[in-house]
């Protein structure tokens, strides 16, 4: 189904961006003007993805409210986006969460506007990762997203807040830039096969690649989603980012920031590679069980209650990734069940830890 450019999904993204554009033309000192834009275009996503929820058909088994408008024509890279019922829970996770964290922000005194302008940005980063149909379009939402939690934890974390957040962005960006070269590898294999150079993530599924070349390009895209998930062994950056990061920040990246590992197996990395993602499913589930028992044992170990949700954290995503790769109905569907889950309870955890924080001055 063709759409236009400001569909439904397209104005779920373009809210917090235009509230990040009102919010510059306050000044400086009107704090609470600064909070009240922030909060009323959060409100407004949230209403709005509320609205996607009633138009969406649970009985169609197909991408829904598509969005087609060509972008770079000569290279085949289009603005697509559209919405299952895999993201649409997520999208509604997002928006539920932003308002909640906007409003356990009080407690930033300083550069409030400027805070406030990348916590509305990483809103739009994240949700366009959620609905991009195209692969080098989802790529751009994918590094938009790093730039304003880099500046969160960089500027408004704790003590080692420049060590968090430099390998926050040193191991994200590793990863995506070897996701990069196998999104730009296939489209141009699709062009040799098809004659058509697309990104279009739908008819790259019916790209059937050999298996040595699906290997190689599984091991890419999973690189980048297992630094994000975190799964271990790659799960050392996420202890830094949460404990120096703003209560604010550590609510996001748990909820919905580590989400987007995971959802990129299920979108991208498994439907796009099925062999190459059969073939490294029993070395993913070791990883699994082994970052469940890990975080799980680490977290017993913490006298700072951040790290003991942020380790758990790690436990909880092994469970994800163990559902995901049993390649069955009851374990995908259980997958997304935790990831929302997980997203919600550990979401609430760093706001009472952040609570507490403000009172005590401690997290010991």
């Amino acid at each position: 189904m063709a759409g236009f450019v400001f569909g439904d999904l397209s104005l779920l993204l373009a809210l917090p961006v235009i509230g990040a554009a009102v919010l510059l033309l306050f000044p400086r000192q009107k704090s609470k003007a600064h909070f009240s834009c922030a909060l009323l275009f959060s409100s407004l996503a949230f209403l709005w993805s509320l609205a996607i929820l009633h138009r969406f058909d649970g009985s169609k088994g197909e991408m829904q409210l598509v969005e087609r408008v060509p972008w770079m024509r000569f290279y085949g890279i289009e603005y697509l986006v559209g919405i299952d019922g895999i993201s649409l829970f997520l999208v509604l996770l997002t928006t539920f969460l932003m308002p909640i964290v906007i409003l356990a922000s009080w407690s930033v005194k300083d550069k409030i506007k400027e805070y406030l302008f990348f916590m509305l940005i990483l809103e739009t980063g994240m949700l366009g990762a959620f609905v991009a149909l195209d692969l080098f379009l989802f790529y751009v939402f994918w590094e938009v997203m790093l730039i304003p939690m880099y500046f969160l934890i960089g500027v408004w974390g704790g003590p080692r807040r420049i060590y968090a957040a430099v390998k926050f962005v040193l191991y994200t960006m590793a990863g995506s830039l070897l996701m990069l070269v196998a999104i730009i590898y296939l489209a141009t294999r699709h062009a040799q096969l098809t004659q058509v150079l697309t990104f279009d993530l739908l008819q790259l599924y019916d790209l059937h690649l050999p298996f040595h070349e699906q290997v190689w390009l599984f091991l890419a895209f999973a690189l980048s989603f297992a630094i994000k998930v975190p799964l271990f062994p790659f799960h050392t950056w996420l202890p830094d980012a949460h404990v120096e990061a703003p209560t604010a920040g550590s609510v996001i990246l748990a909820a919905i920031l580590l989400k987007l590992g995971t959802y990129g197996f299920l979108r991208f990395a498994l439907p796009l590679f099925p062999a190459a993602g059969l073939a490294a499913a029993p070395v993913v589930i070791a990883l699994a069980v082994v970052g469940i028992i890990y975080g799980a044992l680490v977290a017993m170990m913490q006298a700072d209650i951040k790290k003991l949700v942020a380790y758990s954290s790690v436990s909880h995503l092994g469970f994800v990734m163990l559902g995901l790769f049993v390649f069955n109905l009851q374990g995908v569907q259980g997958g997304i069940y935790q990831m929302l889950n997980h997203g919600l309870s550990t979401g609430a955890l760093f706001l009472l830890v952040g609570m507490i924080y403000d009172r005590r001055h401690t997290r010991m």
